[in-house]
């Protein structure tokens, strides 16, 4: 018995001491590609996970993704933010990430599975609400973009892009009280501002 407690005992240490020895191994990788990162050496501070690198590890994905992106390598981190997410599907962190070499690669299509994604996840979220109905918007698809300003316009009633870009959806949809109530707003928070006395002319 005091045997088989050694034993287990010595097991113990060894799986410890292998533990904490990757863990500063890979703390190193990390600190090395800060260190790269911060004087422009990119593709150095890539090569630096080479050694320690483990697929199911979000956080090192996550890094490589954006040391990637940095380097101006979309294509290759959009597949590493694209493990991550998958690590981690409840998490919105990677996927406010991938959105970056997403626009890049100017995969419109992509953003807006992202921003949808996200929205499932922090559905009031202002931002994601905002750009979503600016997609839409470009798209000329009014209603879709109505929809989206007017959940970031609820939450951030006096925030500039809100007002300005609902208003013009309203205008688009013919909704001119609206869009005239909304233009005269953003006068309040930009006085002559060109966009909403644009608007505003275009209503009288």
């Amino acid at each position: 018995m005091k045997l088989f407690k050694t034993t287990v005992i010595v097991m113990a240490t060894v799986v410890t001491f292998n533990i904490t020895a990757q863990n500063k191994t890979l703390a190193s990788a990390f600190s090395q590609s800060y260190d790269y990162e911060a004087i422009a050496k990119y593709d150095a501070a890539i090569t630096t996970f080479t050694e320690v690198y483990n697929a199911s590890s979000y956080e090192t994905n996550l890094r490589l993704g954006w040391l990637h992106y940095l380097a101006g390598k979309h294509k290759e981190s959009v597949l590493y933010y694209k493990k991550a997410i998958a690590l981690m599907p409840a998490a919105t962190e990677p996927k406010w990430a991938i959105i970056n070499p997403y626009t890049k690669l100017e995969n419109w299509n992509e953003i807006e599975k992202t921003y949808l994604a996200i929205l499932k996840l922090d559905v009031k979220n202002v931002t994601a609400n905002y750009n979503l109905g600016l997609i839409y918007y470009y798209r000329k698809d009014y209603f879709s973009a109505k929809k989206y300003f007017d959940v970031a316009l609820n939450m951030s009633p006096f925030g500039y892009n809100n007002m300005l870009m609902s208003a013009w959806a309203n205008y688009f949809l013919g909704n001119k009280n609206e869009a005239s109530v909304l233009f005269n707003k953003v006068i309040l928070y930009s006085p002559n501002d060109k966009s909403a006395l644009e608007g505003l002319s275009l209503i009288k």
